[in-house]
């Protein structure tokens, strides 16, 4: 197994990994571009974007259409692509930023997930060798869009892409996962907030909250 065992520090981590965001979403329900609603005086993809810097590695972010994402000019390993397949959802997504990845492993996330947790992703990293991919189970739920996707996914997600099949779940039986189960996900997120996203103005009232509650924590 590549890399430190878990526990050992971040600076000890060696996994060849980076990072792709999701941020093609149109997001209808919230009447604009989700990435840059604000919660807690940061956007969507800011606070994302801070939940995986402390990997140190590169960070890709794809969108549908072009944008600048001008905020986030400071962060040196920061790269905005467009779809390769536009108009191919999540599954067009991932594999534009696998293609562009110069990784073999690639913690893939929405932008829409203001809760991210290190230690979990930590985890999922650090166990990933020897697997395509790697994902969250809750229950009947699997979380692809918060995932561990190696290059060896590229070649059966281009074939679905060809079939006009975009259903990421069918992905599932074309390789090989490791799923991280309830149990382990509660070491690290028993509250499992790392899968909290938003689609709705519900939604994002909650994340608000939540983040108020998060910051009222940290003061006491």
């Amino acid at each position: 197994m590549h890399g430190a065992r878990f526990g050992e520090g971040i600076e000890k981590y060696t996994l060849d990994i980076s990072c792709i965001v999701l941020a093609g979403g149109k997001g209808l329900r919230l009447g604009q571009n989700k990435a840059l609603k604000v919660i807690g005086n940061r956007s969507l993809l800011q606070h994302v974007i801070s939940g995986i810097s402390f990997f140190n590695k590169d960070i890709i972010i794809v969108t549908a259409v072009e944008q600048s994402f001008s905020q986030f000019i400071d962060y040196p390993k920061l790269r905005i692509l467009t779809d390769i397949y536009p108009g191919k959802g999540s599954l067009g997504g991932i594999y534009t930023g696998l293609t562009a990845s110069k990784s073999f492993y690639n913690l893939v996330v929405a932008c829409d997930m203001p809760f991210l947790n290190q230690a979990l992703l930590s985890y999922m990293i650090q166990i990933s060798a020897s697997f395509d991919m790697v994902m969250p189970r809750v229950g009947d739920m699997v979380e692809p869009l918060h995932a561990v996707y190696s290059k060896g996914c590229l070649a059966p997600i281009e074939e679905m892409l060809q079939q006009g099949n975009l259903k990421i779940i069918e992905l599932l039986n074309l390789v090989k996962v490791r799923y991280v189960d309830t149990e382990e996900i509660n070491r690290f997120d028993p509250k499992h907030l790392s899968f909290f996203n938003i689609n709705t103005k519900a939604d994002l009232k909650m994340a608000m909250e939540l983040a108020a509650g998060d910051r009222n924590d940290d003061k006491r």
